[in-house]
């Protein structure tokens, strides 16, 4: 064998090897599934819908090394508004922390989600806003994203969802998404 190719045989075998052993960032929900419908129950109240409003239950693992906090989005990409509905924005979840229970609420009386900021929704509250696409139109897609934080951010008082978004993705380590759908006949 030449040099060239040991080189290539070596540099290859490190690379097969550091992708067996690199762990990938995933999300899973024990409520919520890419590509099937939501329940009722991720169903906003209000707006002309009767849901529970009740936050999925969300759960990550494979975060990668440098990771110093959380973000959690979720964001309607069909809303009939030229910019989609963000309907929940948390920042600045703990490094330690890998889940959301289901209808979570945030508050600085629990010491796992201490320093978490919710973001005003498009629904104008600072807390999950469930699915409510207009009766009869077709499925939306609902993005649940958990983003790892090369830092944790400093965030002006009640951003926008848009600066949140930019902030997020600006300091994005990785990201997992579940795709879910709802739709209102």
């Amino acid at each position: 064998m030449n040099l060239f190719t040991k080189s290539l045989v070596f540099a290859s075998s490190i690379l097969l090897s550091a992708s067996v052993f690199a762990e990938t960032f995933t999300l899973t929900s024990t409520d919520i599934k890419s590509g099937e419908f939501m329940n009722k129950a991720q169903e906003f109240n209000g707006f002309g819908c009767d849901g529970a409003n009740i936050s999925p239950q969300l759960s990550w693992t494979g975060a990668p090394e440098g990771t110093k906090a959380f973000a959690v989005f979720a964001y309607d990409l069909d809303a009939p508004t030229g910019s989609g509905w963000w309907h929940w924005q948390l920042v600045n979840i703990d490094r330690n922390v890998n889940s959301l229970a289901a209808g979570v609420e945030i508050s600085n009386d629990q010491k796992a989600l201490q320093g978490v900021t919710q973001i005003k929704n498009d629904y104008g509250q600072n807390v999950y806003g469930g699915a409510c696409p207009p009766v009869g139109k077709a499925a939306h897609r609902y993005q649940f994203t958990v983003y790892a934080l090369s830092q944790k951010l400093d965030l002006p008082q009640d951003p926008s969802g848009a600066l949140t978004g930019f902030m997020v993705k600006s300091n994005s380590l990785a990201s997992a998404t579940i795709e879910a759908l709802y739709e209102r006949k």
